[in-house]
């Protein structure tokens, strides 16, 4: 009997994935770099911004600063202008110079390749570390048993309109930990790539084109097929309890 929307996720993500792959075979990182530091750098910048913005940043940005090196002597002034465009920059600056630090000071200028050592880095946090590990050291990913999923807003609610995690879309810590436990770990690094992929030229946030969509026989928010949009649906609210008098 084929798995359709009403199978659990275990059952339906190994046909999601393969249905994702062939829509989307060219599905990879949006941000542009060449080694882990430009990795480290554009996902840095790219918080509350767009790909697109930043890749236009670092395409001068890259050539101007090639070392950890370059950013610690470049003018706090003159930094934060070169990145003005991605937005929140003198917080940016602030990261961009402390992981470079760090990176001297604890790692021989290298970035490193584990999630525990990634996160050490100053505007650093999880998600940046798994994009970063994911991209960049896959070796190491298949091996380091604190390797995870990067999730991002795309990713959040893709997840939430499969059914794949019963959390609101901004958890990511929670909806990681669920896609973690439903696909194997070989695929965590390409799950992103293809979930964003899928949210930008499908899923939309608010005019999902179900009737185009690869995986929409499996999808328990389908309009087309007019069932209640999981990612719309408002959280569950709390019971109100009453706590008794003491006597």
């Amino acid at each position: 009997m084929p798995v359709d929307r009403s199978a659990p996720p275990e059952e339906r993500i190994p046909s999601i994935l393969r249905r994702l792959k062939r829509a989307y075979p060219e599905a990879i990182i949006a941000l542009d770099f060449s080694n882990p530091f430009e990795c480290v750098v554009a996902t840095v910048l790219s918080a509350q911004s767009t790909d697109m913005k930043v890749n236009q940043v670092t395409k001068s940005l890259f050539r101007k600063y090639r070392r950890p090196e370059d950013y610690l002597a470049a003018p706090e002034d003159q930094l934060q202008q070169d990145i003005h465009a991605t937005g929140f920059f003198r917080q940016k600056t602030k990261a961009l110079k402390g992981l470079s630090q760090r990176l001297i000071d604890d790692f021989d200028g290298t970035v490193p390749g584990t999630i525990a050592e990634l996160i050490t880095l100053p505007g650093v946090a999880r998600k940046t570390a798994n994009i970063v590990q994911g991209n960049c050291y896959p070796q190491v990913q298949r091996k380091d048993p604190d390797a995870g999923i990067a999730v991002d807003t795309h990713v959040g609610r893709v997840a939430v309109r499969l059914g794949l995690t019963k959390h609101n879309s901004k958890d990511a810590v929670k909806i990681e930990q669920d896609l973690m436990k439903l696909v194997p770990k070989r695929a965590w690094p390409r799950l992103p790539d293809l979930f964003i992929a899928h949210g930008r030229q499908t899923c939309d946030a608010k005019r999902p084109r179900c009737e185009d969509c690869p995986v929409e026989r499996l999808c328990p928010s389908s309009q087309e097929a007019g069932l209640a949009d999981l990612y719309r649906l408002p959280p569950p609210q709390r019971k109100k309890t009453t706590a008794r008098a003491g006597r």
